[in-house]
């Protein structure tokens, strides 16, 4: 049977994965009910679509810090893409080039970044950093990403601790997993992930300024939820914010991320550009997104499903059908372009 959207590809991963390795992608922390509110946010929000607006000629491009995508959805940072498909993250690369968008590689990607690199030598790529205890190990990762031509780095912020993953931890599935990050490969002595309390907690925001000093790359802060957060980060000199809850797998009561959206696009008063993660199913909620102010979007589970599926072509089929989802969307809303959007194409239910 074809699959024909992004439920289709979720439904096909749950089945043909081991179980650990679902439980692991699909995990929220505690009681998940961020992770699923990132999903019911969208359907709480209506559109108010307009009518005979020519819609013969549309054009989803859009840039992000300079630099044109083909359409406004790019690839988030998850880990350890080997566990849905063979060579992992160079497949994810491969597609993300494929469709001519943003691919941001993770610090956990069970590929490195030369591997990450020579995959999709003409792909645009981000980097997503944690900052470590051991900043040597830091500082040299991030002169690698530079040398390569990753063009931002990502710093995800609200991961001082790993939310509690009930799932994760009925599997065991830190003892029973054979994936050490290949970033740091020979620098740990642990057969999965990073050691316990790899990750610095003890970051600040004046730690900005350190990583500024270290390179040239534009830093887009990862993480941000409040208002004050996304003011402290305008002042500390990013060029960039995504809204995220890290798929509602830290801080279980967070918002939503389409929820906290509107408030921080409000604070930063253009000066930065606004991105979102979280519960993007559909070419209608990119299109909600935009209209509430976010600049692109970033997909992370269903980009796995995507590989789990059928690896590169899996994940190159995801993007199309959210492409060929949003320009639909665009076009019944009376859309012809992406400056088109605005947020008096909305209305919230009442239901």
């Amino acid at each position: 049977m074809a699959l024909v959207c992004l439920s289709d590809f979720e439904a096909y991963a749950k089945v043909h994965l081991p179980k650990a390795s679902w439980d692991f992608f699909a995990a929220g922390a505690d009681e998940c009910c961020t992770r699923d509110d990132n999903l019911m946010a969208y359907k709480r929000i209506r559109f108010r679509p307009r009518m005979l607006r020519d819609m013969s000629a549309m054009d989803t491009k859009t840039t992000i810090l300079g630099t044109k995508i083909s359409f406004p959805v790019g690839i988030a940072p998850t880990g350890f893409h080997k566990l849905a498909w063979p060579d992992g993250e160079l497949s994810t690369a491969r597609a993300s080039e494929a469709m001519n968008t943003c691919y941001i590689a993770s610090t956990y990607s069970s590929c490195s970044v030369e591997e990450i690199a020579a995959a999709a030598p003409a792909g645009f790529r981000w980097f997503q950093l944690y900052i470590l205890q051991k900043r040597n190990l830091t500082e040299r990762l991030v002169q690698r990403v530079e040398a390569l031509g990753f063009q931002a780095l990502v710093l995800t912020v609200d991961l001082p601790y790993p939310g509690k993953r009930r799932d994760d931890i009925r599997n065991n599935f830190s003892s029973s997993a054979s994936l050490p990050v290949k970033n740091f490969e020979g620098a740990f002595e642990v057969k999965y992930g990073l050691p316990p309390g790899a990750i610095d907690c003890s970051l600040k925001w004046n730690d900005i300024y350190w990583l500024q000093n270290l390179t040239r790359l534009p830093i887009i802060i990862k993480g941000i939820l409040t208002k004050e957060d996304a003011e402290l980060a305008v002042k500390h000199g990013v060029q960039g914010i995504i809204v995220s809850n890290h798929g509602g797998r830290q801080l279980d009561g967070a918002p939503a991320t389409i929820d906290a959206l509107p408030e921080i696009v409000t604070a930063v008063q253009g000066k930065v550009e606004v991105y979102l993660d979280g519960g993007i199913r559909t070419g209608g909620d990119v299109l909600k997104a935009l209209a509430l102010g976010a600049k692109c979007v970033f997909i992370g589970r269903p980009a796995l499903w995507g590989l789990a599926y059928k690896g590169e072509e899996g994940l190159k089929e995801v993007l199309k059908i959210l492409r060929d989802e949003f320009r639909l969307s665009m076009a019944l809303a009376g859309c012809r372009n992406v400056s088109e959007i605005g947020p008096h194409l909305l209305q919230y239910s009442r239901l």
